[in-house]
């Protein structure tokens, strides 16, 4: 579909912010909540950054790589932004939602297109039971930590800790344990996307852990439920032939 109104947003590096004079220069320009389409220039941690920004506006995001890491990103050209635009797939996320409850009773919520991750807060080693849809499926794992991650973030953090490349359609969440020292062979499962998930802190006095999804880190945390934020989509833009399920089926066959 044509966009006619373009806002484009920039991360603070010097290679953005002169991406985005020239893009100014050569494109009409509006703000945000004017535009049919956001243009952002950065690399995936801004992407992330303008996505949470304009979190439940239904508003299309278009990447252009100009940091140091591209996955959610467009290559940079200037010409013919318009037909790019035009052509563009769409892809529709939904994040996950994080209810975590810290050791003094505080409440916070936060959402995450990646993953949402607890990781140990001292030395020792944290230990958590995990409930599924209300049954305990793990009574004790003792670990540096253990994530959620949606199709999405399959290929980032849950990737480095050996979790499973889950493709976008695939209507599964993974739960991958980071270094799991008990159960010493447990290597995560994968849960259907309508599963809430529940993780209990064991010893929190005596081992500290904290939550954290995207740019929100909940310190000291009693329990943390994670469920799919259904009732949110997020619409990100790929060029054509390069959209996010091609990206991430080509993840499977890469060294």
């Amino acid at each position: 579909m044509p966009y006619e109104k373009i806002a484009f947003v920039a991360s603070e590096s010097r290679q953005a912010r002169d991406a985005l004079l020239i893009l100014k220069d050569r494109y009409d320009n509006v703000s945000p909540a004017e535009a049919d389409v956001i243009v952002a220039l950065g690399g995936d941690g801004f992407m992330l950054h303008t996505i949470h920004e304009n979190m439940g506006r239904n508003i299309p995001i278009y990447g252009m790589n100009r940091g140091s890491l591209g996955f959610l990103m467009n290559e940079f050209l200037v010409d013919e932004l318009s037909a790019r635009l035009a052509k563009a797939e769409r892809s529709e996320l939904h994040p996950l939602r994080m209810l975590a409850t810290d050791i003094h009773g505080n409440k916070f919520e936060g959402l995450a297109i990646n993953e949402v991750s607890l990781l140990r807060a001292t030395r020792q080693a944290a230990k958590i039971r995990i409930t599924v849809d209300g049954r305990v499926r793990m009574k004790e794992l003792n670990c540096d930590g253990v994530l959620v991650a949606t199709p999405a973030g399959s290929t980032a953090y849950n990737l480095s800790a050996h979790g499973p490349i889950l493709p976008i359609k695939a209507g599964v969440l993974a739960l991958t344990p980071i270094s799991a020292f008990r159960p010493r062979r447990w290597r995560g499962a994968l849960l259907p996307d309508s599963a809430v998930v529940r993780f209990d802190i064991l010893e929190k006095d005596k081992r500290p852990v904290s939550a954290v999804a995207d740019m929100l880190e909940v310190r000291e945390v009693n329990h943390v439920e994670v469920q799919i934020a259904h009732d949110i989509a997020v619409p990100i833009l790929f060029d054509e032939g390069h959209e996010l399920d091609e990206r991430i089926l080509m993840e499977q066959f890469t060294d």
